[in-house]
């Protein structure tokens, strides 16, 4: 196995809310599905990528304590962060260097859904 990382879910209370404020954020497009009572949008990616997607159904439940997910932030993590005030969600931690930025660097913002995430940006 080449990812540590296979799969993410990323759970929210609103679909078309979520999608609006992921759109806008990466830049980013869904394929729509249902599978039973779950609505999914899954994330756009090209082969070997990690994928995921938008999930709202029973058991799915946004939250700010859990496990975070670090989406691909882009070249300058200023940009999407900025993206995610505009669209009504907050940032929890600004554009922070790992290892001096050695490493890369990565921010917390909170979702539309109430959820943190985490982006990643290797410059």
């Amino acid at each position: 196995m080449s990812n540590v990382a296979t799969w993410f879910e990323i759970p929210v209370k609103d679909m078309p809310r979520a999608k609006r404020f992921y759109q806008s954020v990466l830049h980013t497009d869904f394929k729509d599905e249902d599978m039973g009572a779950c609505q999914m949008a899954i994330f756009n990616c090209e082969a070997p990528a990690v994928g995921g997607m938008l999930v709202s159904g029973e058991h799915y439940e946004p939250n700010r304590t859990g496990a975070i997910v670090y989406l691909n932030g882009g070249e300058d993590l200023s940009q999407p962060l900025q993206r995610v005030a505009e669209q009504g969600g907050s940032v929890l931690l600004p554009k922070t260097p790992i290892h001096d930025g050695e490493c890369g660097y990565f921010a917390h913002f909170l979702d539309s859904e109430g959820n943190r995430v985490g982006l990643y940006s290797p410059t």
